[in-house]
């Protein structure tokens, strides 16, 4: 059976950008502009204050662990009154290589593993929009480890370290998505994934992607009117099915072009047009270029 959600995962190709060991002491706040980069954090000592622009705050504690996909603005504080309000703090990095938030000699309110990845997809910003915007995981101390392991490897300079880091970046990412499927995510993946029917649904779209499906036909699989389907999926999925089946056909289009840099006609049909024309017609208003161009490009570097 299909896992819809390591494969997305696997083919966004998370790298990362940085890891670090991030700690306060006394009143202290911190203000980051979003980049579009994923961002993590695993809280691992005391408490802390998250507010992310157009959402209510989180109060963080140990264990707990929040991911951003396509980071927005947000500004973490510790709980002193009045934190939220005063003036930015600068981090500091301290001999040990921790940086600090606040009072550089005081004992830490709080200490936390962040970090920073990109993803290596040229499909990465249509299948980010499947994945939910914020993922708020409370009390998993596997999440934290992960995350310590990701931090080691990335300050080291051992051998395949870039091979191990790609493939705990996935892990982590794997385990966070999933802990939160049913913790009120916001519509995308995760959501039509909890839902038993849809779910069907979604996964035999992975499964066969050549297969020429209708709406009808995925509310067949679904156990559901078409009507009901269409409705729900896209309230939940938070596209049209027909949408969703799109975007992850041109993303294993894009993915099999780079791999085998042409084979148009054998594309096609694997991600389930009757014709290479008609392929090329629907990548070419999806993508931009034509397939065999596209496929050059990439041979060339382009």
């Amino acid at each position: 059976m299909a896992d819809p959600l390591t494969e997305i995962v696997t083919l966004l190709r998370p790298r990362i950008k940085f890891s670090k060991v991030a700690s306060g002491a006394g009143p202290w706040r911190l203000r980051k502009e979003g980049d579009g980069h994923l961002f993590y954090c695993a809280v691992v000592e005391g408490r802390c204050r998250l507010q992310v622009e157009g959402r209510e705050a989180l109060m963080l504690g140990v264990n707990d662990f929040v991911l951003i996909p396509a980071a927005a603005d947000f500004t973490m504080s510790s709980l002193h009154p009045g934190a939220e309000g005063m003036a930015l703090s600068e981090p500091v990095c301290l001999p040990s290589g921790e940086f600090r938030l606040g009072d550089l000699a005081g004992p830490a309110n709080v200490r936390n593993l962040v970090g920073h990845c990109v993803f290596a997809s040229p499909d990465a910003a249509l299948l980010v929009s499947l994945l939910p915007d914020l993922v708020h995981v409370r009390g998993e101390a596997s999440l934290a480890t992960l995350v310590a392991l990701v931090g080691e490897e990335a300050r080291g300079a051992k051998p395949g370290q870039e091979v191990v880091l790609a493939h705990l970046l996935e892990v982590m990412l794997i385990e966070a998505l999933r802990s939160a499927a049913g913790v009120g995510a916001s519509p995308g993946l995760l959501r039509g994934l909890a839902d038993e029917r849809l779910a069907v649904a979604i996964r035999r779209m992975h499964e066969a992607p050549g297969r020429g499906w209708s709406v009808a036909e995925l509310a067949r699989e679904a156990g559901l009117s078409r009507s009901s389907f269409f409705d729900r999926f896209g309230r939940e999925v938070g596209v049209a099915p027909m949408e969703y089946l799109l975007t992850w056909r041109m993303a294993l289009a894009k993915g099999l072009l780079r791999r085998h840099g042409g084979g148009v006609a054998e594309v096609a049909e694997k991600v389930g047009y009757r014709s290479a024309s008609a392929f090329s017609v629907a990548f070419t208003r999806h993508v931009g270029t034509a397939p065999a161009r596209y496929a050059r490009d990439v041979l060339a570097g382009v």
